[in-house]
């Protein structure tokens, strides 16, 4: 599953009519998703106001007026006149039902119990001006509820429509999933309308991170196993303020299914891990002290503080496919992971600290930066945000689990020792950090509530894989 922008949609759109499926078709058939849309998310209204535009959104908004008046509706709808081609067409199949369109300027919301907003989609430039931007305010205003036509209009300028409901059509676009224009959307509803496959068909976007594709990456536990054949993690950080860090990421590693973690940290921390976490104190940062942990993968940075890039250092001369994250992440070392088996996982400001960019540039583009680390360094990235982005080479892809209760503390130590776990399974970075993210998230998700904190994440580990295995997750957007 793809991530799409509004070119590559209007790519897929033109695939699918050169496979023999009618636009005209496309057009009916998403206009009939956003009516099914408001009979089931609002049961009780039977007043429905729809506000459309000249392009082809607002003649899914034609399409879907018809049918909420062949079904019962009371149904008033508001647009400019110019439409051509399909929305023209759609028009007048709306109109000789004796449905009037009435002039946009003209919007009375008296009587209205839900809106549809059909002005405009993706693919705009600019901010909404003139009346759609009179119309986008009186929506908003009214308080009634809205149901967008696959994107709220004005999105992702400012001013802009609030959706309760946004049905995506085709596929799910940028604005769906970045905020802050993923906030506009409210609760967002994937509906295929009828497009053929193959004319979805796009490797070169990114990739969506979805329950089928991340259960298929689980490591099998078989009935004979043991804690040495099911990947042995060695975590190595820790500093005299930072006690938790390294303790979180050996928690998380252990409820990721690692079978024996084992902790190295300067001599003197007062680190208190787990019982089952096995404890190597260093008076200094040595490849051949680290080797006695026997590990299959390693974890290293959390909590370092300036002993980061030492440790970093020490842990990657033994070659073992790692994961680096906070104190690990300065140039020179990245640098020197190109071709390794290595996982960086920065959030904003430390990928603007790689990148020598301003933090804001990285969260506004979370794509573009984690590609440009990826081919900067030569590693698996794991930018952290809302959502988090992966690059490794060509590809890209995108979270689809986790929410704003998991922005505390701890969290991205927790997710450094899952993806470590899953690299001492056996998986290669790409999927270990694919999978390490998604299943943290959803872990995150099953507890769901502001509060939560990054060990409730880690023990909730279990119960996540357990969900993904019998097949009891479903994503947002359904």
């Amino acid at each position: 599953m793809r991530l799409f922008t509004a070119d590559a949609m209007r790519r897929a759109d033109r695939r699918a009519v050169a496979l023999g499926y009618p636009s005209l078709l496309l057009m009916e058939a998403a206009g009939r998703a956003v009516a099914r849309a408001v009979r089931e998310h609002f049961p009780d209204a039977r007043a429905v106001w729809v506000v459309a535009g000249k392009g082809n959104n607002g003649g899914d908004g034609f399409v879907a007026a018809r049918w909420l008046f062949l079904w019962g509706y009371r149904v008033a709808v508001y647009a400019p006149d110019g439409q051509a081609g399909d929305a023209a067409q759609a028009r007048k199949a709306l109109e000789a039902h004796g449905v009037a369109v009435r002039p946009l300027e003209a919007l009375d919301l008296e009587g209205a119990e839900v809106v549809v907003d059909a002005l405009v989609g993706t693919g705009l430039s600019r901010p909404l001006a003139g009346v759609y931007a009179e119309v986008a305010a009186r929506v908003n205003a009214s308080g009634l509820p809205v149901v967008a036509v696959d994107l709220p209009s004005g999105v992702p300028f400012t001013p802009h429509v609030r959706a309760d409901v946004t049905v995506a059509l085709a596929g799910l676009k940028r604005e769906h999933l970045f905020y802050p224009a993923r906030a506009a959307c409210g609760r967002i509803v994937l509906d295929g309308i009828g497009m053929p496959e193959a004319a979805l068909e796009a490797p070169e976007l990114p990739e969506l991170l979805t329950p089928e594709a991340m259960r298929a990456l689980l490591p099998e536990r078989p009935g004979n196993a043991h804690k040495g054949s099911v990947g042995r993690v060695l975590v190595a950080g820790g500093y005299a303020t930072y006690t938790g860090a390294p303790a979180l990421a050996a928690l998380g590693a252990y409820r990721a299914g690692a079978g024996l973690v084992t902790l190295a940290y300067p001599e003197g921390v007062p680190l208190e891990p787990l019982l089952e976490v096995v404890r190597l104190p260093l008076a200094a940062w040595r490849a051949e002290a680290l080797r006695a942990a026997r590990a299959e993968a390693v974890a290293v940075g959390m909590g370092a503080g300036p002993g980061g890039p030492e440790a970093a250092r020490a842990a990657l001369e033994l070659g073992l496919p790692a994961v680096l994250d906070a104190d690990a992440l300065v140039p020179e070392v990245v640098a020197a992971c190109r071709g390794r088996p290595v996982v960086i996982t920065p959030h904003p400001g430390e990928a603007a600290r790689l990148l020598e960019r301003r933090a804001q540039e990285i969260a506004a583009h979370p794509l573009e930066a984690a590609r440009a680390l990826a081919e900067r360094y030569g590693v698996t990235v794991v930018l952290k945000g809302g959502p988090t982005v992966l690059a490794e080479g060509a590809h890209l892809a995108v979270n689809t689990t986790g929410s704003a209760a998991m922005a505390t503390g701890g969290m991205g130590d927790v997710l450094s020792g899952v993806i470590a776990a899953l690299l001492a399974a056996g998986l290669r970075p790409w999927d270990a950090a694919r999978l390490g993210v998604y299943w943290h998230g959803l872990a995150g998700d099953r507890v769901g509530r502001v509060g939560l904190l990054a060990h409730e994440v880690a023990e909730a580990l279990p119960q996540a894989r357990e969900a993904l295995i019998s097949d009891a997750v479903r994503p947002f957007w359904v």
